[in-house]
């Protein structure tokens, strides 16, 4: 069988099931390291009452528990769509090299949902988005980063 094919077909059965259960949006998403799922995680925006619980982000905290670490450097992820920017934005910190989606951003919009709207939003200057961003100084700011600068026994990542 068709490696692709058989992650793919997880995820959208892990999807379906989650549909059909009401957990939340149609989406699924299996994380794979070495050839094997290390990961799974549907949508439960709607069940846990959490805006973040996307499928991709809910697999990546099931690979992490599964390897006891927060490096994912080698895995891939198999997600039923594209995913949205805060997906995105975890797949970049997870350190996952490579996306195979099926739907797009605009198939998502088609149905409701606002991936493509926050795409627009991020490539606009900061004071042109709907939602407001204002700077605040403080001078705890500086000090907190030096405090982490300085950290002898810190973990990078």
């Amino acid at each position: 069988m068709d490696l692709t094919k058989k992650f793919f077909d997880q995820a959208f059965n892990d999807a379906f099931e989650a549909v059909r259960n009401n957990i939340g949006g149609p989406f699924g998403a299996v994380i794979v390291k070495d050839g094997r799922i290390i990961g799974r995680g549907v949508n439960q925006v709607t069940s846990r009452n959490d805006p973040t619980a996307h499928a991709e982000v809910m697999a990546i905290r099931d690979a992490c528990r599964q390897i006891d670490h927060y490096d994912l450097d080698g895995a891939v992820i198999y997600t039923t769509c594209e995913p949205c920017p805060m997906c995105l934005s975890a797949i970049y910190w997870a350190n996952i090299q490579t996306v195979y989606y099926c739907s797009s951003r605009r198939d998502a919009e088609a149905i409701g949902f606002r991936d493509n709207h926050i795409y627009e939003e991020l490539n606009l200057p900061p004071d042109l988005r709907s939602v407001r961003f204002q700077k605040i100084e403080n001078p705890r700011a500086e000090s907190l980063f030096r405090s982490w600068v300085n950290k002898s026994d810190k973990t990078p990542y």
